[in-house]
C-alpha cells in the first residue's frame, strides 16, 4: 500500500495510486445541504485535503471521483469558478507577509476575472472578484479558505509590534483588522456565492475576525460531519486489514492485541454528541508506512503557544482534564480574555470524552496515549525546569512499577526532584506550597503514559492522590506535605481507598508520600503491601 503521508492534494493522491479514505459521500452531503460554513479540526487531521477534494469537485473534475461513493451520487458536474486561499506554509511574525499574501492571492484571479479600478481595499477587491466570476462564467463563485486563522495564531501574544501610519500596534491586532476587512465581503456577496467554507486549528470569537459577516455554520460538532476528517475505526479495519496485520507479526502479537495498541495510542478523538471514534490520521499512517507505533503527530509541532498561555495563565492540567464543560467554555477561542482551555481542545491536545445530554455539558481529557504522554512531558519539562531528561525517567519509572520495585521508584522520584532548582518550590503561603507538590506529583504520575493512571480519582468516601495500575500490580499513592507517611496511609484506610480492588487479582500496594517543603523532596516513604 501507498500512504499519502504529508500529500494534501487529493488529485495527486488519486492519481499517484496512494491509498484514499472515501469521504466524498459526506462531501456531497455538505456541499448540497448548505452554503457557508466552518470546520475546526487540529493539525494534521486532513483539512487541506478535504479542501482540495472539494476544490476538484467544483472545478468539475468527475474523473477524478470514479468508483468513489459521490461518483454516483452526482449527476451534473457543473464547473464553479473556484477562489482557494491557503494560509499553510507562511511565517506571519514576519511584518507584511499578510498583506503580501493577500496581495498575491487577488492578483491571480485578478488576471485571470479582471480588476475594477474602483477596488482600492482588499476587501473590496476580493468582492468585486466574486461577482465579475459569477457574471462571467455564469456560475456563483466558490471560496474555500485553508487555515483561516494561521495569520493570527502565529502572532498571538507574541508582543510584536508593527507601524502603521507613524503609529505603533500590536501585529496580532493588525493582522485581526486585516482579515475583518477581507472577510467582512461575504456579507454583501451572497448573491454571487455557491459554497464557502473556512477551516482552521481555533475558532475565535464573534468580536474576533468572524464579526462583519454573516455567520458561518459551523460543523465542528455536528453529528452529520463528526467523521469529514480523521479515520473512523469502521474505515480503519476496513482500509487497513493487511497492514494491521503486518504488524502483528512485528510486534509478535495478535491481530486483536495489535488493534488494541493502535486504538490506546491514536484513537480517542469525538467531534459530537455520537462520540464517533476518531484515529488521528497522520500518526496512523506513519505507524503503517513504518511499521512502528510513534509519537509521530506530537512531535509533528510544538504547541508552543499553548504553554506560554498556560503559563501566563498560571492554570494547571489537573485543574482542566477530566472534567465536564459547557460548550461555551471550551468552543470560541476570545482574543480578550487568556483562557487556555478552547485552544488546548481546538489544538488537538483535549477531546471530547463523554456527554451529559440532559445538561448539555460534554467531559474533556486526553484523546489517547500519544496525546497524553507528549504533552503532559512538554509541560512538566516547562514547569518543573529539572536538567533531568524526563522521557528517560520517565521509562525508569514504568520499569520500576512493572516490576514492583518500590526502592527505585523512591529513589527516582526523590532524585528527580532534587534536581529541580529552588526558585520553582519558593511559595509564599503553605497553600501555594502544597499546590506547587500536588501539581508536581500529578505530572510526574501522567508521564507514565503506558499504564492506567488515575490522578485525584473520586471515590465514595473521597479524592485519593493516585492510583497505578500495570498488569501484575495496584499501586495507591496518598501524599503529605511535611507530615507523616502514616497520615497519609491512614488516609488511604480511612477512606477505603483499596477498597474497590478486593477482588482483584493483582498485587496492590499503599504507598505514602511525605515531600518537604524545606528540602523539595522525598523526606519519608513507606509501603504497605495488601494482604490477600
Amino acid at each position: 500500500m501507498k500512504y499519502p503521508i504529508g500529500i494534501q492534494d487529493f488529485e495527486s493522491i488519486i492519481n499517484g495510486g496512494y491509498t484514499y479514505v472515501d469521504k466524498t459521500a459526506l462531501i456531497y452531503r455538505l456541499v448540497t445541504e448548505g452554503k457557508i460554513y466552518f470546520l475546526s479540526r487540529p493539525r494534521r487531521f486532513g483539512k487541506s485535503l478535504l479542501v482540495s477534494t472539494l476544490d476538484a469537485y467544483f472545478k468539475g473534475k468527475k474523473e477524478l471521483f470514479k468508483g468513489l461513493a459521490i461518483d454516483e451520487l452526482e449527476t451534473e458536474w457543473a464547473e464553479y469558478p473556484v477562489f482557494h486561499l491557503d494560509f499553510n506554509g507562511e511565517d506571519f511574525t514576519d511584518v507584511g507577509t499578510l498583506e503580501k499574501k493577500l496581495e498575491k492571492f487577488l492578483s491571480s484571479y485578478e488576471q485571470v476575472y479582471g480588476k475594477s479600478p474602483d477596488s482600492q481595499t482588499l476587501g473590496s477587491r476580493f468582492g468585486d472578484l466574486l461577482k465579475t466570476a459569477h457574471l462571467k462564467c455564469g456560475r456563483r463563485s466558490v471560496v474555500l479558505i485553508d487555515e483561516y486563522n494561521k495569520p493570527l495564531l502565529d502572532v498571538l501574544d507574541t508582543g510584536i509590534f508593527t507601524t502603521i501610519d507613524g503609529e505603533n500596534r500590536l501585529l496580532e491586532n493588525h493582522h485581526r483588522n486585516i482579515l475583518k476587512g477581507f472577510y467582512s465581503v461575504f456579507k454583501g456577496a451572497d448573491e454571487h456565492l455557491q459554497f464557502v467554507l473556512l477551516t482552521g486549528v481555533t475558532k475565535f470569537s464573534q468580536v474576533s475576525v468572524f464579526s462583519g459577516f454573516n455567520q458561518p455554520d459551523d460543523i465542528s460538532l455536528s453529528r452529520n460531519y463528526e467523521a469529514l476528517c480523521g479515520i473512523t475505526e469502521e474505515e480503519l479495519l476496513y482500509y487497513f486489514k493487511e497492514p494491521i496485520i503486518e504488524m502483528a507479526e512485528v510486534y509478535h502479537c495478535t491481530e486483536e492485541v495489535m488493534k488494541e495498541r493502535l486504538k490506546s495510542q491514536y484513537d480517542g478523538y469525538h467531534f459530537g454528541y455520537r462520540m464517533t471514534d476518531i484515529y488521528n490520521p497522520f500518526s496512523i499512517l506513519n505507524a503503517f508506512s513504518k511499521m512502528q507505533i510513534g509519537d509521530y503527530w506530537f512531535h509533528s509541532g510544538t504547541p508552543t503557544y499553548l504553554i506560554h498561555l498556560m503559563t501566563h495563565t498560571n492554570e494547571n492540567l489537573n485543574d482542566l482534564t477530566g472534567k465536564y464543560y459547557d460548550p461555551s467554555q471550551f468552543i470560541d477561542y476570545k482574543a480578550d480574555v487568556e483562557k487556555p482551555l478552547p485552544m488546548i481542545y481546538q489544538s488537538g491536545y483535549l477531546t471530547i470524552k463523554g456527554c451529559d445530554m440532559d445538561m448539555g455539558t460534554f467531559l474533556l481529557d486526553f484523546p489517547n496515549n500519544e496525546v497524553k504522554k507528549g504533552f503532559v512531558t512538554l509541560v512538566a519539562n516547562n514547569y518543573l525546569q529539572s536538567e533531568k531528561d524526563t522521557g528517560s525517567w520517565a521509562r525508569d519509572i514504568v520499569g520500576a512499577l512493572k516490576t514492583g520495585k518500590l526502592e527505585q521508584f523512591r529513589k527516582l522520584l526523590t532524585s528527580f526532584l532534587a534536581d529541580i532548582p529552588y526558585s520553582m518550590r519558593r511559595k509564599e503561603t503553605e497553600r501555594e506550597r502544597e499546590r506547587y507538590f500536588h501539581y508536581t506529583f500529578y505530572l510526574l504520575m501522567r508521564m507514565v503514559g503506558v499504564y492506567t493512571v488515575y490522578t485525584e480519582k473520586q471515590q465514595s468516601e473521597g479524592r485519593v492522590d493516585c492510583i497505578v495500575e500495570t498488569p501484575d500490580y495496584i499501586y495507591i499513592f496518598e501524599s503529605k506535605l511535611d507530615g507523616t507517611a502514616n497520615e497519609a496511609l491512614q488516609q488511604i484506610e480511612d477512606k477505603g481507598y483499596a477498597r474497590s480492588y478486593e477482588a482483584d487479582g493483582r498485587k496492590l500496594f499503599k504507598v505514602g508520600i511525605v515531600f518537604s517543603s524545606e528540602t523539595g523532596t522525598v523526606s519519608e516513604f513507606k509501603v504497605v503491601e495488601q494482604s490477600s
